[in-house]
């Protein structure tokens, strides 16, 4: 299920990112409004993940899909220009992402080591 949260807060983070854009520096209400609580669902969507996965691959895969996802929007929606160079590297950020996932291992045992540490740390108070 954590990976479902980091996904969900990934998402809103293009949200957020693209109303950012048309909030005009914050001067219009309803581009704010949805700005403001894309970021706050996303902050609580990765919190929720950031209890079983570890942060540094959780936190890379977030930002990963927020920047993929805006670029995407960007040139799909806005008619930003699709070069080659912006293509290729948009492919090694999709890369990169599996990477992190595969590499992470399962969410059971990012469960089991983040209960161990959070143990040892009571032992030690």
């Amino acid at each position: 299920m954590a990976w479902v949260f980091l996904i969900v807060a990934g998402l809103f983070e293009v949200v957020w990112a693209m109303a950012m854009k048309y909030s005009e520096g914050f001067s219009r209400l309803w581009p704010t409004v949805i700005t403001i609580a894309g970021m706050i669902v996303s902050f609580y969507f990765l919190s929720l993940a950031l209890k079983s996965l570890p942060i540094g691959s959780a936190y890379a895969i977030w930002t990963g899909i927020g920047a993929l996802g805006t670029v995407i929007f960007g040139m799909v929606f806005l008619g930003e220009p699709r070069h080659t160079m912006k293509l290729v590297f948009s492919a090694l950020l999709i890369i990169s992402i599996i990477g992190l996932k595969v590499s992470s291992g399962s969410t059971e045992q990012g469960e089991a080591d983040t209960k161990t540490v959070a143990v040892q740390q009571t032992e030690r108070m």
